[in-house]
């Protein structure tokens, strides 16, 4: 087994997997899926991820309702752009351990926003007092309400970096 670090140098590890699995743009076929219709996290408490979300990250909460396979549990939407959903769950009387990264587990949320919405959303994080990691100006990876992890990401959606995708 190869071990894995900052300093090892996989890039023949990548090129073999781009090489076996990665078609070009015209030789791709469609996607069977026809979006992310929502994305589901957990909330210890539902007005404080409301104001997270919708007041300091400015994505507008868009339904509430009671959770339809949980009874007093409510189930709520935020939307990120596109006619994609960030949505929560709370769960009274579940207890729930606080978050940590496993195997199959979230690593974090990457959310697209235009370069003057980071700015401004950078700057509302950092005014709040929310520990902002921020790599190569143009990613600002910090914590939500429940240990969530989140990025705010200023390129476009099919921006890899750099590599336009599609």
């Amino acid at each position: 087994m190869t071990e894995h670090g900052s300093d090892v140098d996989r890039r023949q590890e990548w090129d073999a997997l781009k090489a076996r699995f990665l078609l070009p743009v015209g030789e791709r076929p469609a996607s069977s899926a026809g979006g992310l219709h929502h994305f589901a996290l957990l909330s210890s408490d539902v007005e404080r991820t409301i104001t997270f979300y919708q007041g300091l990250l400015e994505f507008p909460l868009v339904e509430l309702f009671e959770n339809r396979d949980y009874r007093g549990s409510t189930h709520f939407f935020f939307d990120v752009g596109h006619d994609n959903y960030l949505a929560f769950f709370d769960f009274p009387g579940l207890v729930l351990d606080p978050y940590r990264e496993v195997l199959g587990g979230l690593h974090h949320i990457a959310i697209s926003v235009t370069r003057d919405q980071w700015d401004r959303l950078v700057s509302k994080l950092e005014a709040a007092g929310v520990d902002a990691h921020i790599v190569n100006g143009s990613s600002a990876y910090f914590p939500g309400p429940d240990g969530e992890r989140l990025e705010l990401l200023a390129l476009p959606l099919n921006d890899m970096y750099g590599t336009i995708v599609g």
